[in-house]
């Protein structure tokens, strides 16, 4: 199992939302990078929830539930999308304050790469979220 991390600002996209609609496709990525990371996603890999710009923290925890397929809200057969369904809102959510401040995240793609909308999680860098979130 690979471990993921999706972002979205609130206003567009909220976790409660997500909840609300107990699964969605993960649509609107047109970076080649973010891209190849929703294509390398497989079924059951679980998915960081992180709200930008508003919030600017990790919320919750998704699976994936659909591998890869074109995404339907463009012609262009560049971009994919995945299904995602909601796991579990986080015990306490993790502010992006706290990720830059904890030494074992200081290469964690959120710090690194910031803008990239869907980013690659090591699996200790999710055991550290898991224990700053209390989820162990």
């Amino acid at each position: 199992m690979a471990y993921w991390l999706v972002k979205s600002e609130p206003f567009k996209y909220s976790w409660d939302q997500f909840v609300k609609d107990k699964q969605t496709f993960w649509d609107g990525v047109r970076n080649y990078g973010a891209r190849n990371n929703l294509k390398a996603m497989k079924k059951g890999d679980e998915v960081l929830f992180y709200h930008s710009n508003e919030g600017v923290e990790i919320v919750g925890i998704a699976k994936v539930s659909k591998e890869h397929y074109q995404d339907p809200t463009t012609d262009e057969t560049a971009w994919v999308v995945v299904d995602l369904k909601p796991v579990k809102k986080l015990k306490k959510s993790i502010p992006l304050s706290i990720i830059k401040t904890e030494k074992r995240l200081a290469n964690m793609d959120l710090v690194r790469l910031g803008r990239l909308s869907v980013q690659t999680v090591k699996a200790d860098e999710w055991l550290v979220i898991m224990e700053l979130a209390g989820e162990k």
